[in-house]
């Protein structure tokens, strides 16, 4: 099947997130929404078909969990990433980063470091700072856009013996993906410290030009038995809404300990959408995904050739996966509040404030999310190369 990702889609009656709360959080209502994580794209017909069936069903009650769930995510992570977990070990969650609170919770203790690399998803201050934890970061190493580890930086943080480390993996926002590498000399050095890995992999299918994802506990040995990943269909096929992740785990104490928290609220299901549209996608998605791929690595090289031929304040990297553009605006010269707030007033777009991803690693950026029809991206650049225009003069 042949999908049109470059049909543009009406969002305002879809109780959109991006579209229906923007006012409130950018205080207009007249801009290009290109902020929180989810597409302007329809997601892959076989999963519409399978809610549709489902739907049709016309009962909603209390939902079971078959094997078959489960066995589709390992299949889908042997078949793309060389790795085959056991479905034993694979926890339901209503998403990555209620399981990211939980393990921050229930893994450490009221006072302790919890270790991330900067800048990342906002969200990871959040889940430490939220159950009295401290933010233990390390500042990645930032070269002609491009980003680095400092591993003497991240041994010293490691010496601290924060009892959690969590990893972006791939990296959000900054779109780099991990190399063998780097996977295993960090997870050695955890190793080595006593510091338990909870890997974000959200983003681990959207790998752009050829690009391969390494699951971190794919690796094996004391690694494995020392990482917690956190998958999940939702971000891949955009499902959002539907609020279903998987939760890998090394061993069955760990999942013990991880389940008696939701136990004692009675969460464990799969709502009956969530269930039938996740086992879809991981059986019948690969040729919508594919496309899809191709339709952001298109966006993703207009943005960049726009950029270095009509506004060259700004700056990025090529994005190794993700549909998310970490952009350099240093070059504009607004400090602080005074970028995002050219990029509301002035340019009418809706970006994520670098900021909330490290407030000095961030200082200076903007988070563009091109997962959309092309349409929407050229409107966007088309008003930022007039904002900036207007700004420098010319």
């Amino acid at each position: 099947m042949q999908y049109d990702f470059n049909k543009p889609i009406d969002r305002w009656d879809n109780n959109a997130v991006k579209y229906d709360e923007m006012e409130q959080k950018y205080g207009r209502r007249d801009l290009v929404p290109m902020w929180i994580a989810d597409m302007d794209l329809c997601t892959a017909q076989p999963i519409m078909d399978a809610m549709d069936a489902r739907n049709r069903q016309g009962m909603f009650g209390y939902t079971s969990r078959p094997d078959s769930y489960f066995e589709s995510v390992c299949q889908w992570q042997e078949k793309h990433n060389g790795w085959r977990p056991d479905p034993a070990r694979c926890i339901f969650s209503l998403g990555v980063v209620p399981a990211i609170c939980t393990c921050v919770r229930e893994f450490s203790q009221p006072g302790d470091e919890i270790l991330f690399l900067t800048p990342v998803y906002g969200e990871f201050f959040d889940s430490v700072e939220n159950w009295d934890r401290k933010p233990l970061t390390v500042s990645l190493i930032e070269q002609d856009n491009h980003y680095t580890l400092d591993f003497d930086a991240f041994e010293e943080a490691l010496k601290r013996r924060p009892p959690l480390f969590i990893l972006c993996h791939p990296h959000n926002p900054v779109g780099k993906v991990w190399s063998e590498e780097e996977l295993r000399r960090m997870g050695e050095l955890c190793v080595k410290y006593g510091t338990l890995i909870i890997s974000d992999e959200i983003h681990s299918d959207l790998m752009l030009f050829g690009n391969k994802h390494i699951p971190i506990a794919s690796l094996g040995g004391k690694i494995a038995e020392n990482t917690i990943t956190c998958t999940s269909a939702t971000k891949t096929f955009n499902l959002a809404g539907l609020q279903a992740a998987t939760i890998i785990f090394p061993n069955q104490e760990l999942i013990a300990k991880y389940q008696k928290f939701w136990k004692s609220l009675d969460v464990h299901r799969n709502n009956c959408f969530s269930l039938v549209a996740v086992e879809a996608a991981f059986r019948h998605g690969e040729e919508w995904l594919t496309q899809l791929l191709a339709h952001l690595e298109s966006n993703v090289l207009y943005v960049e050739e726009f950029l270095r031929e009509n506004i060259p304040e700004i700056t990025m990297a090529r994005p190794e996966c993700t549909y998310l553009l970490w952009l350099n605006c240093k070059g504009l010269n607004l400090p602080g509040d005074a970028l995002p707030n050219f990029m509301v007033e002035k340019a009418h777009l809706a970006l994520n404030d670098g900021r909330a991803f490290g407030k000095e690693d961030g200082e200076g950026y903007m988070r563009m999310n091109i997962a959309c029809p092309r349409s929407t991206v050229e409107k966007a650049l088309s008003q930022l190369k007039q904002a900036v225009d207007q700004r420098m003069g010319r």
